[in-house]
């Protein structure tokens, strides 16, 4: 089973890389000709419009890839299609953002209701590690389940977007990331979640060469916000599911960069008297290009971060 797996794994990946690259200068195009670009603004690195439809082609690599691997074979019916809608239903609210710059509170709103098809699946953190006690989990009551599943998918949505700064910043994390967690899933005989990992790590590998300093295209909240949330849903449905000593720290290990920099971001902000949401050039990767980095190596040196981090993540998983 492994060794099967593990090919329906390559096809996912190489599948999900190929379809998105060849996708993403037809999504280029057809946004320059309706005029769907991100315009510079004193928030924004990139000093040129740019094409924002790149996350339309990472969805349709990912989909495509997903299918091609088995993966709809793998996972029950309702678990796939709660992933699967609430993922589209939060690139919309993406998809709508990139083009009417929703506020913040608004886009909460909706990304909080995206997760009711995860919800309705069944997809819930029903129980958590015990903080101090080994292989031992607390349950959680049906109403904190639910708000823990909401909280992390929020969370985990925005982290990946948040760091979508630079270029190839997002894709590349969100790549390794998966890279990881698929590695994990299968030494822990979850191959459906390892095949949805491993057809999201290809489609935004694929999504690279066009994204890459200096950019030709950008993701936008829609790409963004699909990779954090099925980043998200599969961690519940695999790394969650885990032994219990680890069930919780693996995937935080592996999201370490996103997660760090969404947690101090509105502390950041609190503490300098602005509103916690807003949006402002001070992020982790902001700080070290005004150092005087070049962005291609604040992008590099975040890579090499992130695959620290997933490599004892997947070390911890396998002892």
């Amino acid at each position: 089973m492994i060794a099967g797996g593990s090919g329906a794994i390559l096809v996912a990946y190489l599948v999900g890389a190929g379809s998105t690259c060849a996708a993403t200068p037809l999504a280029r195009a057809l946004a320059v000709r309706i005029g769907a670009l991100d315009r510079p603004n004193d928030r924004k690195i990139h000093e040129r419009p740019l094409p924002t439809w790149g996350g339309v082609a990472i969805i349709v690599g990912f989909l495509i890839a997903a299918l091609a691997a088995g993966a709809v074979h793998q996972m029950p019916l309702r678990s796939l299609a709660g992933i699967v809608i609430g993922a589209l239903l939060v690139a919309l609210i993406g998809f709508v953002d990139d083009r009417l710059d929703l506020s913040a509170k608004l886009k909460l709103v909706l990304q909080t209701a995206s997760v009711i098809p995860l919800l309705l699946a069944g997809l819930t953190i029903e129980m958590i590690s015990h903080p101090f006690l080994r292989e031992q989990m607390i349950i959680l009551p049906p109403w904190a389940s639910i708000v823990v599943t909401i909280v992390w998918v929020v969370g985990v949505t925005n982290a990946i977007n948040l760091i979508d700064g630079l270029d190839g910043l997002a894709a590349g994390v969100a790549a390794i990331s998966c890279v990881a967690l698929a590695s994990i899933a299968l030494g822990w005989g979850q191959l459906a979640v390892a095949l949805l990992c491993a057809a999201l790590a290809g489609a935004a590998i694929g999504f690279l060469p066009w994204n890459w300093h200096p950019a030709s295209i950008l993701m936008g909240d829609t790409g963004a916000y699909f990779l954090g949330y099925v980043i998200a849903a599969v961690t519940i449905q695999g790394a969650f599911k885990m032994a219990a000593a680890i069930a919780i720290f693996v995937p935080l290990l592996v999201l370490a960069v996103p997660l760090l920099d969404t947690a101090l971001s509105p502390l950041r902000r609190i503490l300098s008297g602005r509103p916690a949401f807003s949006a402002d050039r001070d992020h982790l990767h902001h700080r070290l290009v005004g150092l005087g980095l070049s962005e291609s190596r604040v992008v590099l040196l975040t890579y090499l971060v992130t695959a620290v981090c997933s490599g004892i993540a997947v070390w911890i998983s396998r002892t």
